[in-house]
């Protein structure tokens, strides 16, 4: 759009953290643009590795996903969804709420992604400690495979592999699903949303063509591109089926503050079985 070729680098959510503050401490200011996890994003933020900057498309982002310092915007969603197979399982058997799923009936066909600590986090929090944690221990005790990898359990789920996924990205069910999968997903209640983030390093060394890039990105026009490769995109005036239903916001900052606690329920119900 703008004539401005752009390099890209891509990796893990975690080696994007350790590279950018590894050069930014080193004095090499070689990036420009930061665009992943939001959990991750606030870590860079609290590194001080990040710039306050301000977009005309801010007003079109979920206010409460928006970090108080500015040094980084929620530019697209993952969400937490059930995700099935097709051949195997039909829409209307899967449950209107997460609850269903403890039913002896689901035992041995569904399946949860290994490091989903803060999806759990955010349904015990959205229910209350006794409810949240009653429930969680009848899912330990219906034995969900655990998979390492948000597309490894989508790909299984296609393959027929695991039946039901109940932490599934839905970005990742589209993405396979328009390759002509037998996958599709329901936004069983309630869904918990994290944010991806996308900022502006402090030492950019094209800080204008930086902003640029971050205001396209966030623009309705980016917004649209998200969607059309199969992402979910963070504005609101973007509507589509990726997007269009009530979930509940993963606060990246009380992510990393709770992380320990979180992590720690979860390895004694669902890792160390």
């Amino acid at each position: 759009k703008h004539g401005i070729k752009v390099e890209l680098w891509r990796a893990l959510s975690d080696k994007v953290v350790q590279r950018v503050i590894t050069e930014a401490q080193g004095g090499r200011h070689a990036v420009d643009v930061i665009e992943t996890n939001g959990p991750e994003m606030e870590m860079l933020a609290r590194e001080k590795v990040l710039a306050e900057f301000h977009s005309p498309h801010q007003a079109d982002l979920p206010a409460a996903a928006i970090p108080s310092h500015r040094t980084w915007f929620p530019d697209r969603m993952n969400f937490f969804v059930v995700a099935f197979n097709t051949a195997k399982v039909k829409r209307s058997e899967i449950p209107t709420t997460y609850e269903g799923f403890v039913d002896p009936k689901w035992k041995g066909r569904i399946g949860i992604e290994a490091t989903d600590a803060e999806w759990m986090a955010t349904l015990i929090k959205k229910w209350g400690d006794k409810k949240g944690m009653e429930y969680f221990r009848k899912l330990s005790a219906m034995k969900p495979d655990v998979r390492k990898g948000h597309v490894l359990l989508a790909e299984l789920i296609a393959a027929g592999e695991v039946p039901v996924g109940l932490t599934v990205y839905n970005s990742n069910v589209e993405s396979l699903k328009r390759k002509g999968a037998p996958i599709d997903f329901v936004p069983v209640q309630p869904v918990a949303a994290r944010p991806q983030g996308i900022g502006v390093a402090r030492g950019a060394p094209h800080p204008h063509a930086a902003l640029l890039f971050t205001d396209f990105v966030l623009s309705p026009e980016g917004q649209k591109l998200f969607e059309s490769m199969g992402r979910v995109p963070a504005s609101t005036r973007v509507k589509s089926a990726l997007n269009d239903f009530p979930f509940t916001l993963i606060e990246p900052a009380t992510v990393l503050e709770e992380a320990p606690r979180w992590e720690k329920v979860w390895a004694e119900l669902f890792l160390t079985k």
